[in-house]
């Protein structure tokens, strides 16, 4: 009798996952074995201090299995399927407790066969004497590196010859549209995200710092056993886009640029960014400047749908915040020719969103080129801006990402394209330069393409200025 609780492993039922496996074996039929590793606790600075465990996503999508130390085979000639393991010794159990055993945990994914984890080392030895191929997903925990390398008889640099294109492909196609099940999965971690933003908003104050907004968001991911998805994103600097710097003092009259996600007990996230002032009001610049965005927000969400590229989605957006931007007197000239000469990228650095799921970034381990574009639309690598657009294909229904405009006002850049007579005929730089301590604005959401359009996911949370203001006082 099994002493543990399917909700204490949080699964789904069973038949999900023998659903998802036998369609990555039919399309991947008669390819040869499909090896996925789940991954093993990592160290932090001695080996018993581990970081917190996280489980491959891929892996959680077709086993469910949220344990350190497992990988799994799927063969797709033979339908074989097998988790590899190995159950608690006594000593194990002394210090975590009695737990379920491998064959146990495995019964809960509707698997059958286990096996001791050395033994996947024969069960590839025995594939590669046959000729068949190995299918590997692009690790990147460098201890799967080195294990794989040995079980597959190479060196590191020789794994890339046993990555699998064609299960890359098959994995995207089936994890990039989202069930109605994954959907209340994400919805649950983007309703805790919109509490941690609120926790925030209202708690920031002149004269805090800013890791005490962080610890907020902490409390509330906590309090609803979820955690965050990535390090938080809480700073007066707005405009350095992936900051974790969190030691600034706050001041009335700075603005906060918060950017959290939490994850939930299932792994599926949500990713969230507000900015709002210290103060009670936002001053008369960064009024002007949060409407613009919020403007190109709007714009952005209203084409949303089923067939539409959101490259051209992102371009859309590049072109409000142009037109906005030049209505306030930053830039100037003409706003289609500004745009399509880059010049917007002096404010609008980064991509317009990107896929979300069980990864903030979602499947972004097996490839930006894969999972935001395809063979006929290949990311751009080169271009300022678009180079860092991560989602640019079609759209389809079942699809969950982020729409995330904003303006970031980054003197350096400034310092370096004004010296290069850089865009001169679309950006006033006399007018730029005294916005130089601006900061930066993002504001960002999460959708659902739906059938005919986009449905809004979570519960609302402010955005409009005013309702920001409100919040605030």
């Amino acid at each position: 009798m099994l002493n543990f609780t399917i909700m204490e492993f949080q699964l789904f039922d069973k038949q999900v996952y023998e659903q998802r496996r036998s369609v990555l074996k039919q399309k991947m039929s008669g390819k040869g074995i499909i090896v996925l590793m789940g991954n093993d606790e990592s160290s932090m600075n001695y080996k018993d201090n581990t970081f917190p465990f996280r489980q491959d996503s891929s892996f959680l999508y077709y086993f469910g299995l949220d344990v350190a130390g497992l990988a799994a085979v799927m063969d797709t000639n033979t339908g074989e399927e097998v988790i590899f393991g190995n159950d608690l010794t006594i000593d194990d159990i002394i210090w975590t407790g009695t737990l379920p055993s491998v064959a146990e945990m495995a019964a809960l994914a509707g698997v059958s066969q286990t096996k001791a984890y050395p033994q996947i080392a024969d069960y590839i030895g025995k594939a590669l004497s046959a000729g068949r191929a190995v299918n590997l997903l692009p690790p990147y925990r460098p201890e799967n590196k080195v294990k794989l390398a040995t079980w597959l008889q190479t060196d590191i640099a020789g794994l890339k010859n046993h990555v699998s294109v064609d299960l890359i492909k098959a994995v995207i196609s089936q994890r990039v549209i989202k069930t109605a099940l994954e959907v209340a999965e994400i919805e649950k971690a983007v309703n805790i995200s919109i509490d941690m933003e609120l926790a925030v908003i209202k708690y920031a104050r002149p004269g805090i710092r800013e890791y005490e907004l962080v610890a907020k968001a902490h409390e509330v991911a906590i309090a609803n056993d979820a955690r965050l998805g990535y390090p938080a994103i809480i700073t007066k600097h707005g405009q350095t886009l992936h900051t974790h710097y969190y030691g600034n003092i706050l001041a009335d009259g700075d603005m906060v640029l918060s950017d959290i996600g939490a994850e939930n007990a299932m792994h599926y996230g949500g990713d969230l960014t507000r900015t709002f002032p210290v103060g009670k009001q936002f001053d008369t610049r960064q009024r002007e400047l949060y409407d613009v965005v919020l403007n190109s927000m709007d714009h952005a969400i209203s084409l949303l749908k089923p067939g539409t590229r959101y490259k051209d989605i992102h371009l859309q957006a590049c072109q409000k915040l142009a037109e906005g931007l030049t209505a306030v007197g930053i830039m100037k000239g003409d706003t289609e020719e500004a745009v399509a000469a880059g010049a917007h990228t002096m404010f609008f650095q980064c991509g317009l969103g990107h896929m979300l799921g069980m990864d903030t970034h979602d499947m972004e381990d097996l490839g930006e080129q894969y999972v935001g574009y395809t063979d006929t639309l290949k990311k751009e690598t080169e271009i300022f801006g678009l180079k860092s657009l991560r989602l640019g294909r079609e759209l389809e229904a079942g699809y969950v990402l982020t729409v995330e405009p904003g303006i970031y006002i980054i003197p350096e850049l400034i310092d370096r394209w004004e010296a290069e007579k850089k865009y001169n005929d679309f950006i006033n730089y006399d007018v730029l330069n005294t916005y130089r301590d601006f900061g930066g604005i993002r504001i960002e959401d999460n959708f659902l393409i739906t059938d005919n359009g986009s449905q809004l996911l979570g519960k609302y949370l402010p955005k409009t200025r005013q309702e920001i203001e409100a919040l605030r006082s």
